[in-house]
């Protein structure tokens, strides 16, 4: 499936060739499937019947969804405060959902215990290079749609996945590419700038696909070299954003709308820009409030 290139609403725009990559329109909401469905084909490869891994949701939706094509059993551990919307979708994919786990990275420990424990392979989101490989799709379509190269891809980071396969993808052209962390989860800011992980204890944001507390050196390792700088935005910055896609009729969570709160960063972006909107699966309540309510949020 390729998805959109929209040219962004003038409200957004505000006189600039702005694009939005509407990876929010695939049947799962996100554009997590890129990743899994050839990871997945690859265990299969190899024999396996059953697939364990830990998500925030649309991870583990993404791998509810490719195991039910190539016939595999998934068993997807989630965080005990994971968003309700996402777990609904991830049952409806038919995982077996196990909610364990303070957060992301507690789950993921406790999912690769439970892997280890029963022979079973564990998938690991963001250390698998198949994932890579299927998310340097989007930087191709980037490119094939437009005709040319973007002068900027602004791009929000999670565990490093998704903006190391668009900047491997585009590595070779003029392209400026940003990773928009939120300012409550910056390990992997701060371990890019780096230049090797570093340790933090914050991972507490709205923006549950970026609530990494815990960086991958396989990821910090593999976007050195195709990723120009960072961005964090604040809880506030998150919602405003939300809310301002909300206004122009697209529904996105709030790891998607850091690449619209990333762009008030940049001062004079080349263009066209190209904002990577990743999915749109949010809570009803949490939508509500951002959009009604964004002072309520910390700054």
């Amino acid at each position: 499936m390729t998805t959109p290139l929209d040219r962004a609403p003038g409200e957004l725009s505000a006189g600039r060739e702005l694009y939005l990559k509407r990876e929010d329109a695939h049947e799962i909401g996100a554009f997590k499937w890129r990743g899994a469905f050839p990871t997945l084909r690859l265990f299969a490869g190899r024999g396996a019947t059953t697939v364990v891994t830990a998500s925030t949701g649309n991870h583990g939706a993404a791998t509810a969804w490719a195991s039910r094509k190539l016939g595999l059993r998934a068993i997807v551990f989630v965080p005990e405060r994971a968003s309700e919307t996402k777990i609904a979708r991830i049952e409806a994919l038919g995982a077996e959902l196990r909610r364990e786990g303070d957060d992301f990275d507690d789950t993921k420990e406790r999912a690769a215990a439970f892997a280890a424990e029963h022979g079973l392979p564990h998938f690991e989101d963001g250390l698998e290079p198949a994932q890579y490989e299927g998310y340097g799709e989007i930087g191709r379509e980037i490119v094939d749609q437009l005709g040319r190269s973007p002068g900027t891809v602004i791009v929000p980071l999670g565990n490093g996945a998704l903006i190391g396969g668009i900047g491997e993808a585009l590595a070779d052209g003029p392209t400026e590419v940003v990773g928009v962390v939120a300012k409550d989860a910056p390990v992997m800011a701060d371990s890019f700038e780096a230049g090797s992980v570093v340790s933090s204890t914050s991972g507490d944001t709205i923006a549950d696909g970026l609530a990494v507390r815990v960086a991958i050196p396989y990821a910090v390792d593999r976007i050195q070299h195709v990723v120009h700088r960072m961005v964090r935005v604040s809880e506030r910055e998150l919602a405003g954003a939300i809310g301002r896609l909300a206004d122009a009729g697209i529904r996105a969570e709030a790891s998607a709308a850091a690449s619209l709160a990333g762009l008030d960063h940049l001062e004079s972006p080349a263009e066209p820009i190209v904002l990577v909107i990743t999915g749109r699966n949010i809570d009803a309540e949490l939508f509500e409030r951002a959009r009604n309510t964004p002072e309520s949020f910390r700054d």
